[in-house]
């Protein structure tokens, strides 16, 4: 399995986080904007895991897309978290959608740098 199915989901998921971003400093909300970009992150997420785990060939990325994979299910959690904070404490909220954009963020330049010293299929 290559890493060419989570670097387009994961690049589309941070394109759309970018033009979320975009919007909430504009005052805009998008829920169907929003559904699909976690759709795209819980999607790259389990690609991952999938490469993680290798294919019915024995082929795997080994554990050196785990720290990428970490870092992305945290930001994943902390998107959620602050989504039930949401409606009680904007100031809270704020706080947990920062963490989800410095870990998102972080993740992804992981796996990009993974993905540059892989030399798998």
């Amino acid at each position: 399995m290559t890493a060419v199915p989570v670097l387009v989901l994961l690049s589309a998921a941070v394109a759309l986080g970018a033009y979320l971003l975009l919007l909430y400093v504009r005052g805009v909300r998008k829920p169907v904007v929003i559904g699909f970009h976690l759709l795209l992150g819980v999607g790259a997420l389990e690609q991952m895991a999938l490469l993680l785990h290798g294919t019915p060939n024995g082929d795997a990325a080994r554990l050196g897309i785990v720290p990428a994979a970490a870092i992305i299910a945290v930001s994943l959690m902390t998107a959620l978290i602050g989504a039930l904070f949401a409606r009680t404490s904007r100031r809270t909220a704020e706080v947990f959608l920062a963490a989800h954009v410095t870990l998102g963020t972080a993740g992804f330049l992981v796996f990009l740098v993974w993905v540059w010293n892989w030399r798998g299929t």
